[in-house]
């Protein structure tokens, strides 16, 4: 059994969550201040690639990045780099899907920050930098780590937008799910469902740890509680 698509599956998820960490971060903390009507304009924007089939990202994501298209195109020409069929063009499409449901959740998670802990800093002298890293990131850690998680669980099953942008190459750009379909597509059943059932499982397993997370987040709550009515 050629453990590759494992391998690959979890360099792309890895990745990718590392980067949509910050980028939806920095857009869920910008995002928040904006007025009404710009943030739901940018909410609209960010989210969209949500409830948009996977296939259709992957289509606009060829359309730009393609080797005949403005982008893909001037990184040919100029860094004769290829942006797409290739393992790390899997990256591209799967930030682009995953990206909403890191920024939805933290955006969340900042919106019921209590603000007067901020004010209090201020008035104590703290930047602003130091209130955001030390008082704001902390507070919202539960959602931070539901967000990263959540993003790479759904990183590592992707396969509409990676099958698009990077395709099938065993020992090049497969991944679990391409893997899966491609058995499926050539009757090999067998191997196909050893593959489901390593994808269950460490969905499972992540789910897992969400599910402690939560659990230790809600002891810990419960301890501050009890010490505070003392």
């Amino acid at each position: 059994m050629d453990w590759y698509p494992l391998y690959n599956s979890l360099r792309i998820a890895a990745i990718a969550s590392f980067f949509v960490f910050f980028l939806g971060v920095a857009a869920a903390y910008y995002i928040a201040k904006l007025p009404r009507l710009l943030k739901g304009t940018l909410d609209v924007i960010l989210t969209l690639p949500l409830v948009l089939p996977p296939t259709v990202v992957g289509y606009l994501l060829l359309r730009l990045l393609g080797p005949r298209r403005v982008v893909g195109a001037w990184f040919l020409e100029h860094f004769d780099l290829r942006l797409v069929m290739t393992w790390w063009s899997a990256v591209f499409a799967v930030i682009v899907v995953v990206f909403p449901l890191m920024y939805r959740t933290v955006r969340a998670s900042f919106e019921s920050f209590d603000e007067t802990l901020a004010y209090a800093g201020q008035t104590l002298g703290l930047s602003n930098t130091y209130i955001f890293w030390r008082i704001r990131m902390p507070y919202c850690r539960q959602g931070l780590i539901a967000g990263t998680v959540l993003a790479f669980a759904r990183a590592l099953g992707e396969y509409g937008a990676t099958s698009m942008i990077a395709g099938y190459t065993p020992g090049k750009t497969a991944t679990i799910s391409t893997t899966v379909y491609q058995l499926w597509r050539t009757d090999n059943d067998a191997l196909a469902l050893k593959w489901v059932l390593v994808n269950i499982a460490i969905s499972a397993v992540i789910m897992l740890v969400v599910n402690m997370l939560e659990k230790k987040d809600l002891l810990t709550e419960a301890r501050r509680s009890g010490k505070a009515r003392a």
